[in-house]
């Protein structure tokens, strides 16, 4: 779990503005409460959130260059 982030760093990683991260994590917030999970106002999971929005984290990068450097070297 890479923890919590909240709207600046959702910001930079979209490339939206302030507004805008703040309604996503409002969003992806109710979905998770809809699912039972208590949640943090002005804060979301920055693994929830990057599997909501289609994009890999820092970690599954490293994890999916490491096994492409594994192919490669076959």
């Amino acid at each position: 779990m890479t923890g919590f982030i909240r709207a600046k760093e959702v910001c930079e990683l979209l490339q939206c503005s302030s507004a805008m991260a703040y309604r996503i994590i409002a969003r992806l917030n109710k979905e998770l409460e809809s699912k039972g999970y208590i949640t943090i106002s002005g804060r979301i999971s920055k693994d929830y959130l990057c599997e909501r929005m289609g994009i890999k984290n820092e970690q599954q990068r490293g994890t999916d260059s490491d096994d492409q450097t594994r192919h490669e070297a076959d």
